[in-house]
């Protein structure tokens, strides 16, 4: 059997349907699964040894699906998977010239012009704890192969970091935290400054040392938060994906909004306390049962947009006192550095 995934992007979203793909290939021990992406998220899953291939989408243009068409059609797939649920993602899927082109039902579609490209859809509706989570979502589409598999799995491959090494160097011993402050939607970043004063709870209250990360175009949030933290914290090196992974497993807990490496964090088991607004935590966020999701989702009337259009903005509302207490219980128990 050779299978096609199609999910694009984005960084958190392909996170979540590892567990689909780490699925097909219990299911399918020998079978070939491919997965399709945006060329700038190919790194993450370069960590995902169950794939066997990986075609990047290199060009966000009329030319870089011509030619992401052209390498899927040199394998003949006996199915497309179309994990995104665009109109984009599936025109690639059926334009991989697989058997069976198969995708979520309408009503869980974020485009619904996507339909008409399937050759299956699936109703992944359900009730329950996490019934609504994504990842749930993603594992319920399998069912079109009898699969009927609960079991959220990450097979992410360790790699050397020097990244990691110089973090484990500089806490000497101690616990580490991550403060991830930056996010691709405006809507999603909490206040620097509270970040910082959480920072340094974390570090003269429970023992903890607290690195910022940061990705392009986020360093001077990154310093804004070690500054508003007293030098409590300290700002982290700077980080590939594979690096970003690393770091997770060295750390543990993470302290961040609903982004990329939050869910990397939840993917390799490092605590989480996370922090919502505009998106739903019960679709988007930790799945882990003991991990902490600070809400203001039922508030907020801004929900998936990337910019709030109220005077109130709904993360204003978290207070530091908040997220400390939520830290708190996250870490009620002794940590042992990674």
């Amino acid at each position: 059997m050779n299978f096609l995934i199609v999910r694009l992007g984005a960084l958190g979203d392909i996170v979540h349907a590892i567990p689909a793909a780490a699925a097909l290939r219990r299911k399918y021990p020998d079978a070939r699964i491919d997965w399709l992406v945006d060329a700038r998220h190919r790194e993450l899953l370069t960590l995902v040894p169950i794939i066997d291939r990986i075609i990047a989408v290199e060009k966000s243009s009329l030319g870089g699906w011509l030619e992401a068409a052209r390498q899927l059609r040199a394998v003949r797939y006996d199915a497309a998977l179309d994990l995104q649920g665009l109109l984009k993602s599936a025109v690639l899927a059926r334009a991989s010239g697989a058997q069976r082109v198969i995708g979520f039902s309408i009503w869980h579609l974020r485009e619904k012009t996507a339909s008409p490209f399937y050759s299956e859809a699936v109703d992944t509706t359900a009730t329950g704890a996490l019934s609504g989570h994504v990842i749930r979502k993603n594992l319920r589409l399998l069912r079109v192969f009898d699969i009927d598999d609960e079991q959220i799995e990450f097979p992410l491959a360790a790699v050397q970091s020097a990244a990691a090494e110089s973090v484990r160097e500089q806490a000497a011993g101690a616990p580490i935290a991550l403060i991830n402050p930056g996010a691709a939607w405006p809507n999603k970043r909490w206040n620097a400054e509270r970040f910082g004063e959480t920072a340094s709870f974390l570090r003269e209250v429970r023992g903890y040392v607290p690195f910022v990360l940061w990705g392009p175009g986020e360093e001077l949030l990154a310093r804004a938060v070690v500054e508003a933290s007293g030098n409590a914290a300290r700002l982290a090196p700077a980080t590939r994906l594979a690096d970003l992974a690393e770091l997770c497993r060295a750390a543990s807990l993470m302290v961040s909004g609903d982004t990329g490496p939050l869910h990397i964090a939840g993917a390799v088991g490092t605590r989480i306390v996370s922090i919502f607004g505009p998106t739903d935590p019960e679709r988007n966020g930790p799945w882990a049962e003991a991990d902490v999701a600070i809400s203001r989702y039922a508030s907020c009337d801004c929900h998936y947009e990337r910019r709030c259009h109220r005077a109130d903005w709904c993360l204003d509302s978290i207070s530091v006192a908040e997220v400390t207490a939520a830290a708190q219980l996250r870490t009620q128990d002794k940590c042992s550095p990674s």
